[in-house]
């Protein structure tokens, strides 16, 4: 049996934003900021058969810890003139082909110009990182750039099976589409 490492994540409290000043807006549903040129995700559909949420992770909600309930990964989506969708994932729980999968339904745009983000295919999500690769070869974005939490295996297997798309990524890093 091999250790369990349990890390307690701060949490926002609703209240102590609220007594701050914060005006709290909850929105499942996907929405757009910025004049209408920003998509956000919202919460991202579950629909491939590999991508099931990220392996240990949980949230205690209620009093009760419940298994990876992170439907709201707020990726978003941008429609850059003449070169299609500029997707950027935050962590994927839902994972990444599901986020890019939502995001051209929501979006109505089938042309994927770049996916950007944490990927979350590290630890227990390595093993469906064939299925990932395959899937994100099919959409064929002009560039994938995967980040933090992806993880250095899936880093590393995703610029030997697409070289000509990867971008390392790196602190500091500017992207001008």
């Amino acid at each position: 049996m091999s250790p369990q490492l349990k890390i307690d994540m701060p949490g926002l409290s609703e209240t102590a934003l609220l007594e701050a000043g914060a005006k709290l807006e909850k929105v499942q549903k996907a929405s757009k900021l910025a004049s209408d040129l920003i998509l956000l995700s919202g919460e991202v559909e579950r629909v491939t058969e590999y991508e099931k949420g990220m392996p240990g992770m949980e949230a205690k909600i209620n009093d009760e810890w419940i298994p990876d309930p992170f439907y709201d990964d707020q990726g978003l989506a941008i429609n850059v003139k003449d070169k299609g969708l500029v997707i950027i994932g935050g962590c994927s729980h839902a994972g990444i082909i599901n986020t890019i999968k939502h995001m051209r339904k929501t979006a109505g745009v089938d042309k994927v110009h770049a996916v950007l983000g944490g990927f979350h295919l590290s630890g227990e999500n390595e093993k469906i990182l064939g299925p990932t690769i395959e899937e994100m070869k099919a959409v064929n974005p002009d560039y994938v750039v995967p980040m933090h939490c992806t993880g250095w295996k899936a880093i590393n297997q995703f610029a030997t099976e697409m070289p000509g798309q990867f971008i390392l990524n790196s602190v500091g890093s500017t992207y001008i589409f």
